[in-house]
């Protein structure tokens, strides 16, 4: 490669248009906005989603029940059934139920439901657990051990709004001598 050969691709760099300035300017009277209507006027055109007048597509449809799923999570579901064809005293996490054909989909974190029988002892690691999936493993002899849940803050989480020296700060004054003595 040589210095010639580091140039702009074409289009670009192409120079601004003054438009307006006359006729032998080339975008002279209007511009190459055409003749009258809407888009021909001066500011922003219209905003999103109208229509002309015509009663708009959001305003058509029906209000829904409900509130969107944008703050809710989501999670890969499995009932407690499912896991009978595993080998007993297995640890049973997603990775391994994906990789079990037992689960084909990601759609977030783990969560065991208590649907179906389950007669072997399993060593399960999921986000959540109902009460009855919760139940049924450890009658059959199995663990139940809930990761990746944020119910509770680290103890090294810094207080938001604050800086590391703060956050160390405010460690040292929870560590003081006063605290160890009671």
């Amino acid at each position: 490669m040589r210095l010639k050969d580091a140039v702009p691709k074409p289009g670009s760099r192409t120079r601004s248009r003054r438009l307006g300035r006359g006729i032998s300017a080339g975008q002279g009277a209007s511009c190459g906005k055409g003749m009258r209507g809407q888009k021909s006027r001066s500011g922003r055109g219209t905003r999103p989603g109208f229509e002309g007048g015509q009663n708009p597509l959001y305003r058509r449809l029906p209000k829904l029940k409900g509130f969107p799923l944008v703050r809710q999570k989501r999670y890969t579901t499995i009932n407690v059934g499912r896991l009978v064809s595993l080998p007993a005293n297995a640890e049973v996490t997603l990775f391994s139920l994906m990789k079990a054909g037992i689960v084909t989909t990601d759609d977030g974190p783990l969560k065991l439901l208590g649907d179906g029988e389950l007669n072997i002892a399993l060593n399960v690691k999921a986000a959540a657990f109902t009460k009855t999936a919760r139940h049924k493993i450890e009658a059959a002899g199995g663990t139940c051990e809930v990761i990746g849940s944020r119910t509770q803050p680290s103890e090294e989480a810094v207080p938001q709004g604050l800086g590391q020296e703060a956050a160390e700060l405010g460690v040292a004054a929870q560590q003081s001598p006063s605290s160890e003595e009671e």
